[in-house]
């Protein structure tokens, strides 16, 4: 079964948990989020299947609260925080790994071990 990890190469957890992938004997194709954000339709597809708009957010990036998202959070609608998701990989929470139905999100090695080889 095919297997994406969402990521961005500079970051030490994302790098962290695609090494752990590797030594489960798990290959993922390796997507950098940074040159190639979420789309709305790859977001709301997420939501759709379980997974919490408030998940998503990189709460502790930069770009988070320069742009005071926090604030943003509490007035957009779901709608609109899909957009703003969307429109900078940097706001989303990563890596994301997916395969079939199963989406985790963060460096989650003990939910790893659950994903067919």
């Amino acid at each position: 079964m095919k297997t994406l990890f969402i990521g961005y190469p500079k970051c030490t957890t994302c790098k962290k948990a695609y090494a752990a992938l590797c030594d489960l004997g798990i290959e993922a194709e390796y997507r950098n989020i940074k040159e190639e954000n979420p789309t709305k339709e790859e977001i709301q597809g997420w939501i759709d299947k379980g997974i919490s708009i408030d998940k998503l957010f990189n709460t502790s990036g930069m770009l988070y609260r320069e742009l005071n998202v926090k604030e943003k959070r509490e007035t957009y609608t779901e709608e609109q925080l899909i957009e703003l998701l969307a429109s900078n990989g940097m706001l989303v929470k990563r890596p994301i790994v997916i395969q079939g139905d199963n989406i985790i999100i963060g460096n989650k090695v003990s939910e790893y071990e659950n994903l067919q080889k």
